[in-house]
């Protein structure tokens, strides 16, 4: 069931910036019944990019530094993000932790 106050897609920017574009899809909505604190992820793929990376350019950069280690800068790349990166990492609870932070 459609409802007029729902868009399928909508576009969000995060950190102007850097111009993280996110063009969001609505794959399905359910009724909910009861109160809710704060926003809640019910599911996710990947890894975001780490804050201050730099935009795309700087993300594109960072994943090719950090997959490959005899890259001249790997080793401070490494350290400036706080360890190794896996991009198609995704932990929902982790996700909704952070979102509980968010009162509605």
């Amino acid at each position: 069931m459609k409802s007029d106050a729902y868009r399928d897609t909508f576009d969000y920017i995060y950190d102007y910036g850097d111009a993280w574009w996110h063009h969001v899809t609505l794959l399905e909505r359910t009724r909910f019944e009861g109160p809710l604190d704060s926003p809640w992820c019910l599911d996710g793929a990947n890894a975001c990019p780490p804050e201050d990376v730099g935009g795309i350019p700087g993300y594109e950069d960072f994943l090719e530094i950090m997959a490959d280690p005899s890259h001249p800068e790997h080793e401070n790349m490494t350290q400036w993000h706080g360890g190794p990166f896996d991009s198609a990492a995704f932990d929902l609870n982790e996700v909704n932790q952070r979102l509980m932070e968010i009162q509605l």
